[in-house]
C-alpha cells in the first residue's frame, strides 16, 4: 500500500465517521423536537399520533371542570374554529383562566383527548404564546 493510498484510506474513514456522528446528532436532536399545532390541525390528523407535541389556543370560557381528586382538570382549547378537550393532572398556572391563551405539551390519545403533560399560561395582560396567536390569526382567515 502506498503513501497515497494510505492517506485516501484514512481520509475515508474519517468522512465516514463524521457522516456517522452527525447522522447521530440529527437523530437526537429529531427526538427532542416538540412541534405546535392548533385545534385545527390536530383535528385535521396533521399531528402527530404517537409523539408527544405542544397544543395552543384559547381557553374555552365555562369549558374548565376539576375532578374530585382535585388536581385532574379538563378543558377545551379552542383557535375559534375547532376544539380539543384537555385533561390535565397536576397544579395549573396562576394565571391559567377561562378566554386567555394557553400552550400545553403532551399526547393525543386515541379518543380524540389531549393529555397534557405541561401547561403553560401568558404572563401579562397583553402577551400571547407566539404560536397561539398564529394558530388563532390562521384559524380566523384561514390562510397559513
Amino acid at each position: 500500500m502506498t503513501g497515497r493510498q494510505r492517506r485516501l484510506g484514512l481520509l475515508l474513514a474519517g468522512l465516514a465517521c463524521g457522516a456517522v456522528a452527525l447522522a447521530l446528532v440529527l437523530q437526537a436532536f429529531r427526538s427532542n423536537i416538540v412541534f405546535f399545532f392548533s385545534p385545527t390541525q390536530v383535528l385535521a390528523r396533521e399531528a402527530p399520533a404517537t409523539r408527544s407535541f405542544r397544543l395552543g389556543g384559547l381557553v374555552l370560557p365555562g369549558s374548565i371542570r376539576r375532578e374530585g381528586d382535585g388536581l385532574t382538570v379538563r378543558f377545551v382549547v379552542t383557535d375559534t374554529a375547532r376544539e380539543v378537550p384537555v385533561v390535565y393532572r397536576g397544579l395549573l398556572p396562576d394565571l391559567f383562566r377561562e378566554g386567555k391563551g394557553v400552550v400545553a405539551r403532551g399526547q393525543l390519545r386515541a379518543d380524540g383527548t389531549f393529555v397534557a403533560s405541561e401547561v403553560l399560561a401568558k404572563h401579562d395582560e397583553n402577551y400571547m404564546p407566539p404560536e397561539a396567536a398564529a394558530a388563532l390569526r390562521q384559524a380566523r382567515t384561514g390562510q397559513p
